[in-house]
């Protein structure tokens, strides 16, 4: 089984993984693990440790939250490989052994939210123009200008979406990130699902900067060529966090789209054990989505494909298919409805196993777009649903920095403003209805106006 271990090395062990510059290897950090097969490429991580600000329980995603990366506060995390054989016996020999071991982790397999079923397309990306009413947010003048937009993938073929937007796409190769051992340029990939991605987040913020960072791209043992693992999605947050915070802190934006997801409990410890992701506030991967909410990020997630009438084949928790970070309290949640804002089939449905009322929101898919997969095939799934959303938010932090609007302040917002699709306000086919710029345009005035 594949995991990932969370160790407290020495403080200065911790300072030089979280300092600029070479980084220690993981036999530095976790040399001579009992029973383990470290994975030599993987890059430690720094996790930051959770501080509630005013008291409480620590790994509460419903409570404000502090992080610290000092060096006595931050773990480090590395991967390795563990036997199938008394995995329970092997994970309490290993923590008992090494004191330093301060949790073993899943780290299951993250594939992209593909659609099931072959219906043609429901209009196109002009309709989803016209209805995310792009051309109001051009005039307030949002348009995703000096945005940060990082698309977590496989890869972006710039070229492609520059040639089907028929206009030029702004690349940020230089804050672009590729997993160890994924080979390749930033924008220069092949066409495919993170292309799709990128196209679908500039429609309506086609001025903002995508930063490429090929997630799926890196292969596990048996993989396929649209699936990686979760502790790559770990070190592609943690040079996220670098980005963040780079940026001056009055005028942050940094917007993170992840079309993706865990399909099976097969990769995963069972729920209740430490070490469990979908359901486990604890697992680092959730603690680093909560830092980087906390620091100013706005993370959207798919809420994935496993919706009742038509799930994708890979479905296979019984039931709550929205797992881990996909439901994730910080993170906003994307479930897809066609032009006709009429809920897809495959859109999974709530209650999600962090947070119990998602998807958030639903978001625009099934049109012809991208035409990254073929040149009658639609952009679909909550794979699209998700950049949609995620290129409205951009466009709103053209004006509306972190430091005016907290992620938590722009996701209440759109939550508040959403085109209601049922008569009880929330509903787990729908979240809280599908996004409405209107609202959410009418909404900022306002809010100008109070803080003039």
């Amino acid at each position: 089984m594949r995991i990932m271990i969370q160790l407290r090395p020495t403080p200065d062990l911790v300072a030089a993984v979280t300092e600029p510059g070479p980084s220690p290897s993981t036999a530095d950090v976790a040399g001579g693990l009992p029973g383990v097969e470290l994975d030599p490429a993987f890059v430690p991580v720094a996790i930051p440790r959770p501080l509630p600000r005013s008291g409480g329980d620590p790994l509460s995603l419903d409570q404000p939250l502090d992080f610290s990366l000092a060096a006595e506060d931050a773990t480090v995390l590395v991967r390795g490989t563990i036997s199938d054989d008394d995995l329970a016996a092997r994970v309490a020999l290993l923590s008992s052994l090494r004191p330093d071991v301060v949790g073993v982790h899943a780290d299951p397999v993250i594939e992209t939210s593909l659609t099931c079923g072959g219906d043609a397309p429901v209009g196109d990306w002009r309709d989803v123009e016209r209805l995310l009413n792009v051309a109001a947010l051009s005039a307030e003048g949002l348009d995703g200008s000096g945005v940060a937009l990082a698309v977590l993938d496989t890869g972006i073929n710039a070229a492609h979406v520059a040639r089907q937007l028929g206009r030029s796409v702004t690349l940020d190769a230089e804050r672009s990130w590729n997993p160890s051992g994924v080979p390749g340029r930033p924008g220069e990939f092949d066409v495919d699902h993170g292309t799709m991605c990128a196209f679908d987040t500039l429609i309506a913020a086609p001025q903002a900067s995508l930063i490429d960072v090929p997630l799926l791209m890196s292969r596990r043992p048996g993989g396929s060529a649209l699936d990686g693992l979760l502790s790559d999605a770990v070190a592609a947050f943690a040079h996220l966090r670098t980005v963040l915070e780079a940026q001056p802190a009055e005028s942050r934006a940094l917007v993170i789209n992840n079309s993706w997801g865990s399909f099976s409990p097969r990769w995963d410890f069972p729920v209740g054990h430490p070490g469990n992701y979908s359901d486990n506030a604890a697992h680092p991967f959730n603690l680093i989505v909560a830092s980087l909410d906390r620091a100013g990020a706005d993370v959207l997630f798919a809420a994935g494909n496993c919706g009742r009438e038509c799930k994708d084949g890979r479905c296979a928790f019984p039931d709550r298919p929205i797992v881990g970070a996909n439901s994730h309290a910080r993170a906003l949640s994307v479930g897809g409805v066609d032009v006709n804002g009429e809920r897809v089939g495959y859109s999974s449905q709530g209650p999600g196993r962090l947070t119990a009322r998602k998807p958030d929101l639903c978001a625009y898919t099934h049109f012809l777009g991208s035409r990254a997969f073929g040149e009658a095939e639609p952009d679909s799934g909550t794979s699209a649903a998700c950049p949609v959303a995620a290129g409205l938010v951009a466009a709103i932090r053209t004006q509306w920095p972190a430091s005016r609007l907290s992620p938590a302040q722009l996701r209440s917002l759109l939550r508040r403003t959403a085109d209601d699709r049922s008569e009880i306000g929330f509903d787990f086919d729908y979240g809280y209805g599908i996004v409405d710029t209107a609202g959410v345009v009418a909404a900022l005035r306002r809010r100008a106006k109070r803080v003039a």
